[in-house]
């Protein structure tokens, strides 16, 4: 019997709310969707993985896009902060009904759906094997939550941050819109920002630079694509020093 022998102890995964949604029958959060999602975590935690996330809020409310529509900024991204509560209660939830034992911890105080963010009981929880989902980003306007993962990726020393899209990597021009597309496998901190590749946001890349993260962004929905990345297989695209 092959030995499992993983890259990373502690991970941080980032994952859209887009992640959540199904296109075919217009869910917000979708529960088979949402099943599947669990269970490609539940696999990585079952083999000794210790699995933290940061996952949007774009499949319910978006700041930016409210505020393209009368909302002030603040107020939208506080609103967007919400839908990510909701989306990490829903995949807790989920998780639990399969057996891991989960913990949401928000950075905006809300006693009754999730402890607040103590970065000692956060790592408390990591090391006792439960999935901790931080939500609400940073609890402050103007940020988002790719700077979020950034930043609990940093306070945890997380071994890396996988940001699982529905691309398998970054391309030099959109894929879905360019036959010609090239992906790419590796990058430096500073090609990924000098390059202004929309990925994830240059403060999120600078946060990870300075701590020395290494990212990798993948595509979530290949089968087994998690279970590939945490064993070092080359998949996706690393970004890295």
């Amino acid at each position: 019997m092959t030995q499992f022998t993983p890259k990373y102890r502690r991970i941080l995964l980032k994952l859209s709310g887009e992640t959540l949604h199904n296109k075919a029958t217009g869910m917000n959060l979708d529960a088979e969707v949402i099943h599947n999602v669990a269970q490609q975590i539940k696999a990585v935690r079952d083999k000794g993985i210790e699995v933290a996330l940061v996952v949007g809020g774009g499949n319910i409310f978006r700041g930016l896009a409210g505020a393209k529509h009368g909302i002030n900024r603040s107020q939208g991204d506080y609103m967007g902060m919400l839908a990510t509560i909701i989306n990490s209660l829903a995949l807790q939830s989920t998780l639990e009904q399969i057996g891991v034992h989960t913990r949401v911890m928000s950075a905006i105080t809300m006693p009754r759906v999730a402890e607040p963010f103590i970065l000692r009981r956060a790592t408390r929880h990591l090391e006792k094997g439960r999935v901790v989902i931080f939500a609400a980003g940073t609890g402050n306007p103007f940020f988002t939550t790719d700077s979020a993962a950034a930043l609990r990726a940093s306070e945890i020393q997380a071994d890396c941050l996988l940001k699982g899209t529905k691309v398998d990597g970054i391309y030099d021009k959109d894929p879905v819109k360019h036959a010609d597309a090239v992906r790419y496998k590796d990058l430096t901190y500073q090609e990924a920002i000098s390059k202004r590749l929309q990925v994830m946001d240059t403060a999120a890349f600078s946060l990870c630079q300075e701590n020395h993260i290494p990212i990798v962004v993948f595509n979530f929905f290949n089968p087994d694509e998690l279970m590939r990345v945490v064993t070092g297989e080359p998949v996706g695209t690393s970004i890295h020093e």
